[in-house]
């Protein structure tokens, strides 16, 4: 496709500092932020091309447009058909504009649903991968319904009859991540990050100085090591040695390893113990505290 870029991995500099200055060295949970949003990171792309044969790409959501965004389409895993959908940040500043920097519009965001929803047809394993800082905040989004958009996503996926996996491979932010994350089985990447908010977004609101961003990224217990003992997640998918741009192809493997094993365990399950499955695993979530014993 014309739109395609090729991934390179020519770099392994650091990301460059955000307006809260870099990383503290004892500060892992914002090194780990950094990681996340290294320019060289794999994207979407590039674990498609890396994990899926025969990939055919599918295009817009049937009311307004095509969000190219979000990247979407059935292809073959291991021999295995499976739909697969993501969020795709693009790499220089021509393709970064035309995908939005990675921030869907409510067009992408019913794309994803649709297409989810002819995987679900054919019992086809439905897997998606979130890297975006947020939904697109624009006025334009926010006319065509962005909050409902993504509601509707979050209960369609609810109670769909196919398996669904997420792995977060970079960036996780808010609601824009968990409109693709209502999952059966829900992995992070080692150095990706999984929050409610940005900690520069965090910081600003509680500190009203969004230089304390790394101060936020600690409180908000946003890493994937956070969020497995919390048990929000299922698993951690483990990246080669100083982060995934490095060795984008151990990691695509590694991931293409945990894949695997997620398909082989949901597959035999009925699409009715699915479905019950998802709504047990969010319905716990948040779930700390014990009711004391009644007298």
């Amino acid at each position: 496709m014309a739109d395609e870029q090729t991934s390179e991995y020519q770099s392994d500099a650091p990301a460059p500092a955000t307006d809260s200055a870099a990383a503290p060295l004892d500060n892992p949970s914002w090194q780990r932020v950094q990681l996340a949003r290294h320019p060289k990171r794999p994207h979407t792309r590039d674990y498609i091309n890396g994990l899926i044969t025969s990939f055919d790409e599918l295009h817009g959501d049937r009311f307004f447009g095509d969000d190219k965004s979000i990247i979407g389409g059935m292809g073959f895993f291991e021999g295995r058909p499976v739909m697969i959908i993501g969020q795709q940040k693009g790499r220089d500043t021509k393709e970064k504009l035309l995908r939005n920097f990675g921030m869907p519009k409510p067009e992408g965001y019913r794309k994803a649903l649709r297409l989810m929803r002819l995987a679900a047809k054919f019992r086809r394993p439905i897997v998606t991968l979130v890297d975006t800082p947020g939904a697109y905040p624009g006025i334009d989004a926010e006319e065509r319904g962005q909050a409902e958009a993504i509601a509707y996503n979050l209960r369609e996926m609810a109670r769909l009859e196919s398996p669904i996996i997420t792995f977060v491979i970079g960036e996780g932010g808010s609601g824009g991540a968990l409109a693709l994350g209502v999952a059966n089985r829900v992995y992070m990447l080692e150095n990706a990050y999984y929050s409610v908010i940005a900690p520069e977004s965090c910081a600003a609101i509680i500190w009203r100085d969004s230089g304390k961003a790394p101060l936020a990224a600690a409180a908000l217990r946003m890493t994937a090591s956070d969020l497995l003992e919390m048990k929000l997640i299922d698993g951690i998918v483990p990246e080669p040695p100083g982060g995934a741009h490095l060795q984008p192809e151990a990691a695509i493997q590694a991931l293409r390893e945990t894949l695997r094993s997620a398909l082989a365990e949901l597959t035999p399950i009925s699409p009715e113990d699915l479905i019950e499955q998802r709504y047990e695993k969010f319905r716990s979530m948040g779930n700390f505290f014990t009711e004391a014993a009644a007298v």
